[in-house]
């Protein structure tokens, strides 16, 4: 544009050379032309300056701190996304979990901005609804508004057969109970190491899961599987037993049981302890009657109502109450969860707790064969003979525990 302007001076000049201007009149036009020149470029300068102003807000809008952290700036353009903050992570961790998932611009910026707002040390672990292009202050803020955590919290209750756990989670996930049941077939899969299935005794390894789907409240995925799922049950499993040190203990201090033989003895001490004080004393009497037999004893076997409940739910059918199950039921001679199938039951019955598990690594010394409920809170009567249990059975007659004895 500048050069058109200086054409077309020239061409003011050259187009009737033989006009004379007045004194002083030529060097006046230079000047006003030579003005209007600086104008325009001014103009065009500033044009672009300003094309550069416009982009370089947008940029500081999107990304700011160009030359110090890089940090989004909150935007409406951001799409939802959900993240997992683990048990025990640290800021630099979260930081990283949410850079990868486009929340935050930069891993700094998001320790940075928890260095500056102290309650970042509380944000606890699970799933939350975050979004993209957030500022890292925005991001923490987020993390600890409980609103945006994703609550699927399952408490599985100590105690459950494996039946009722699967049952239980296929009610809270909408994840059909046969899905449970297809991923429990093959427990080595689901993370149990081959060796907890070792036993002392010359009885076939029966693989179960059962025993393995360790008790507690837990938050899984929105999108988890029943593989996954029981996954993460069987690992909780050997988490607490290995901070136990279970498998270790088991054997050094019960003459050389195995450890499988000693979750089995854990699960019929919380099926059968009516409190959570006669854990140990309840797995002592189930050591006793099968490795330490007495003449008063009819078999090596443990005679306990619970372990052919179980039978039922292998079979498909639904518990009874004592009183309900039939003596052939109770005496069935092929049945190896029978009252009087000899030596120990081929798997656990149940999934027990860590207290349970605690009472069958380390039980009381104690020559006690017999037990029976003798209070209403569940305290439980432990004796050596069988006179002795029956005058225990009278006590809780007495104190209406038992509506007539057992003996």
């Amino acid at each position: 544009m500048i050069d058109e302007l200086d054409r077309a001076f020239d061409d003011d000049h050259d187009e009737d050379p033989r006009q004379e201007l007045p004194p002083g009149e030529a060097s006046r036009q230079r000047r006003r032309f030579s003005w209007l020149r600086s104008m325009l470029a001014m103009g065009l300068a500033l044009v672009l300056l300003g094309a550069l102003g416009i982009g370089a807000v947008v940029v500081y809008q999107k990304i700011s701190g160009a030359l110090g952290t890089p940090d989004w700036a909150t935007s409406a353009d951001g799409h939802e996304v959900q993240i997992e903050i683990k048990s025990g992570d640290t800021q630099a961790q979260i930081a990283r979990t949410l850079k990868a998932a486009g929340v935050i611009a930069s891993e700094k910026a998001f320790i940075e901005a928890g260095e500056r707002n102290p309650d970042a040390l509380r944000i606890q672990p699970g799933f939350y609804k975050m979004r993209t292009h957030m500022s890292a202050k925005d991001a923490v803020l987020r993390l600890l508004d409980l609103k945006n955590r994703i609550v699927n919290g399952i408490t599985i209750p100590e105690g459950l057969s494996s039946f009722r756990v699967f049952k239980l989670l296929a009610s809270k996930t909408g994840i059909p109970e046969a899905d449970f049941k297809a991923a429990a077939e093959d427990p080595i899969a689901l993370g149990v190491p081959d060796w907890w299935f070792n036993r002392t005794d010359d009885k076939k390894v029966a693989r179960s899961v059962e025993g393995f789907l360790f008790p507690d409240t837990y938050e899984f995925a929105p999108n988890a599987t029943a593989d996954g799922i029981l996954r993460v049950m069987v690992n909780r499993f050997l988490t607490v037993t290995g901070s136990m040190s279970f498998a270790e203990t088991v054997p050094a201090q019960l003459g050389g049981i195995a450890p499988y033989e000693a979750l089995i003895v854990a699960s019929l001490a919380q099926a059968e302890a009516g409190n959570a004080d006669d854990f140990g004393k309840v797995a002592r009497v189930a050591y006793n009657r099968v490795y330490k037999r007495i003449p008063d004893l009819t078999c090596a076997c443990f005679q306990f109502d619970v372990t052919v409940n179980y039978s039922r739910e292998l079979a498909g059918k639904d518990p009874k109450p004592s009183s309900g199950l039939s003596h052939d039921e109770l005496t069935d001679p092929k049945n190896p969860y029978g009252r009087n199938a000899e030596g120990m039951i081929p798997t656990p019955i149940n999934n027990p707790g860590k207290a349970a598990l605690e009472g069958a690594m380390e039980p009381p010394k104690g020559d006690w064969y017999y037990f029976v409920a003798t209070d209403k809170q569940g305290h439980s009567a432990f004796s050596e003979t069988f006179e002795e249990f029956c005058q225990d059975n009278e006590m809780a007659v007495k104190n209406k525990v038992l509506k007539q004895s057992s003996c």
